[in-house]
């Protein structure tokens, strides 16, 4: 069994208030947490303990995924030269049980995938976490902070336009130029251990 359909929602800097409606609005009953690190000194209304207990109060599930599906993943395998691959991170054990996890609960809950950007092409959550979903057929739809919501197909058309592969290509399928855009946006936002890329250099 399919589900139907999955949210997604970056926290941004909106209030805990002004979320919980958005939430509402959207009849969400579920979130899931992927971020890797659920803590910022910026907007401490949404570090983990504090998000858990206010989505509890407005009668909202709240389940850490950071684990399994944060873009800032412990296995090393999934870096080149500092960088986290997608593709790679996508086959781990963790994610893949992360989805699984995902695809039951939406079974039974209508749940919102949530991280902090507030531009969905902007976070993993969509490039990564929503692009397998939709590999599993399940439709995906990603809440902005207006209120409105956009498609995942809507998402990627938009994502293409931002690197001018939305227009028919005689020698590419719209499938290969949405295999570009994924990859140069995922270029431009996939998190990056420095770490990892010194001793890289180092060892060259």
């Amino acid at each position: 069994m399919t589900p139907g359909s999955v949210l997604t929602i970056g926290h941004s800097v909106h209030d805990l208030a002004n979320l919980v409606r958005l939430l509402r609005r959207h009849k969400v009953t579920a979130v899931a947490d992927v971020r890797s690190v659920p803590l910022s000194r910026f907007t401490p209304q949404f570090n983990r303990g504090s998000i858990e207990r206010g989505l509890q109060d407005a009668g909202i599930k709240y389940a850490f995924l950071g684990k399994e599906l944060g873009a800032r993943t412990e296995d090393l395998s999934c870096y080149v030269d500092g960088r986290v691959q997608y593709d790679l991170l996508a086959k781990t054990p963790e994610f893949v049980g992360g989805v699984e996890r995902l695809l039951k609960g939406a079974r039974v809950e209508r749940i919102a995938v949530m991280c902090t950007e507030g531009e969905p092409l902007d976070c993993h959550r969509t490039i990564l976490v929503a692009r397998v979903l939709a590999g599993h057929g399940v439709a995906v739809d990603h809440i902005h902070g207006d209120g409105r919501v956009e498609s995942h197909a809507e998402a990627m058309e938009r994502l293409m336009a931002m690197f001018g592969l939305l227009e028919e290509d005689l020698f590419r399928t719209r499938a290969e130029r949405l295999v570009e855009a994924l990859s140069r946006q995922e270029a431009r936002i996939a998190y990056v251990n420095e770490e990892l890329r010194d001793d890289g250099a180092a060892e060259v």
